[in-house]
């Protein structure tokens, strides 16, 4: 038995019956980041020394059969966007290079009462910014399945680390695909719930009403029990929804037989990847096969999705970005300066990553007073109108269908140095973040030996639905069952 492969479910069985307990497991997955972590560069640090703690602490829990929970004792990781208390947290930016917060996100409070184990954080696009995990300001991410290829961005370092085996899920963060498109790039289920369903509290921003934190694991179970954990109300974030969290593992079994099932037939264009085409029918005819009603559905706006996503995101940023001015905390650069303008300037230039750059300017140029209303004030208009286009298709159908990325994982630097492919990339994802719309990312075949993702999207606040489909879906299939040669 490799208790690196074991998923969520399979460890918390093995650790509540004792055959194995949560150091033997932590420790297993500490040595397997040693061995592994050298090519394919998930992990920015490491939490050696708090996973033994946590993981001890587990085994106490589960001798005394008090306060179990499906993560008890299960390890994970957490993307380096969300705050964790004496653990530096980095956003894989120079500017926070050496930032040690003083208070954990919700998330992780949530996680530690769950008792589950911090194995450590993993690597990211700079602030979020970028598809490939190539924008770190550190080091890039290799695919576990070639290591020539991109995990994916911006959580491609949490992508990376489930699929390699590196922790049974970890904690990621989406503003426009950012853990859909990772996930389907490495070979993982990955979901982006529904905006407000969890807590941004603790989360390094980058377009607040973007920005999703959700999980990543190796099948839809997994991420059911996860979101159980880390959703719900919390007076720290006013945008979090008062409703009660839903039991999601203990409803996947329900059959999807008449459910509706819509396919936007804007997202099946011209230029789509073969082998991504091909894997899509044939998830589609698998669906069929379980008594889904398939039909084809229009999402008018999509061409829209884009520049809409691209315009508010950027905005957004620049204005969030702001706080790191050198004075309060973070990266400080004062050599020769006069002024505080001077060491505002200074660490601004010397701390940010050049896509940090680029977009503060585009943002701050979108917000100014002469182009406000051109830009900013129409992408709004027509963001509601994206969110429209979701309602209208909801009314007819039960969940959406559509692939995650048009092409599997890119090599890397393929599309580094062109900034609009990289950002076209994202066409498939960027729509239901304007939208606040849940979406969840299976695997569901090959193009070229890489990983294919199929994204399922729902109403607001259904994740249940699409963890119903995912599930049917990955008890008839052995896609995210295949592990990478390493």
């Amino acid at each position: 038995m490799e208790l690196t492969n074991l998923t969520v479910r399979e460890a918390h069985e093995l650790l509540k019956i004792k055959k194995i307990s949560s150091v033997e497991l932590t420790q297993a997955t500490l040595n397997r980041i040693r061995d592994t972590d050298s090519k394919i560069k998930s992990y920015i640090t490491v939490t050696d020394e708090l996973a033994l703690q946590q993981a001890r602490r587990a085994d106490e829990r589960l001798a005394k059969g008090e306060n179990i929970t499906p993560l008890t004792g299960v390890p994970y990781s957490l993307k380096d966007s969300l705050s964790t208390r004496s653990v530096r947290t980095t956003c894989a930016s120079k500017i926070l290079e050496d930032y040690v917060p003083q208070y954990n996100a919700t998330v992780v409070d949530k996680l530690n009462d769950a008792g589950a184990v911090l194995l450590g954080k993993t690597n990211m696009d700079e602030f979020g910014m970028g598809s490939s995990c190539e924008n770190s300001a550190f080091f890039n991410t290799h695919n576990p399945w070639n290591l020539n290829h991109v995990a994916g961005g911006s959580s491609g370092g949490a992508a990376a680390a489930v699929a390699a085996g590196m922790g049974a899920f970890s904690i990621g963060e989406d503003t426009g695909g950012s853990v859909r498109m990772p996930a389907a790039f490495c070979g993982v289920t990955g979901l982006k719930p529904t905006y407000g369903r969890v807590s941004r509290y603790g989360v390094i921003s980058l377009a607040s009403s973007f920005d999703c934190v959700g999980p990543l694991a190796r099948n839809a179970y997994d991420c059911a029990l996860v979101l159980e954990a880390i959703a719900g109300h919390d007076s720290h974030d006013s945008t979090t929804y008062q409703e009660k969290v839903p039991q999601y593992a203990a409803n996947l079994n329900k059959s999807i037989e008449k459910m509706r099932i819509g396919i936007p037939k804007e997202y099946f264009v011209a230029g789509m990847d073969a082998g991504v085409e091909s894997a899509l029918q044939e998830a589609i005819r698998q669906l069929e096969k379980l008594g889904a009603e398939i039909r084809e559905v229009s999402l008018p706006h999509t061409q829209y999705g884009l520049p809409v996503y691209y315009l508010l995101q950027v905005a957004e940023a620049s204005s969030n970005l702001a706080r790191f001015d050198g004075m309060r905390f973070g990266m400080s650069v004062s050599k020769n300066a006069q002024d505080s303008l001077d060491i505002y300037l200074q660490t601004r230039r010397d701390g940010f990553g050049d896509e940090v750059k680029r977009r503060i300017m585009l943002g701050a140029y979108a917000l100014s007073a002469g182009y406000y209303d051109a830009y900013y004030l129409k992408a709004q208009k027509t963001r509601t109108l994206l969110r429209r286009d979701f309602e209208t298709a909801f009314a007819s159908c039960d969940i959406l269908l559509a692939p995650t990325s048009p092409m599997p994982a890119f090599k890397l630097g393929e599309k580094i140095n062109d900034p609009l492919a990289m950002y076209l990339s994202d066409v498939c994802t960027v729509s239901t973040n304007p939208a606040g719309v849940p979406a969840l990312t299976v695997p569901c075949g090959f193009s070229n030996n890489l990983p294919v993702g199929m994204q399922l999207i729902g109403k607001h606040l259904d994740e249940q639905t699409l963890f119903q489909v995912a599930h049917a879906y990955q008890q008839e299939t052995d896609w995210h069952e295949r592990l990478p040669s390493l």
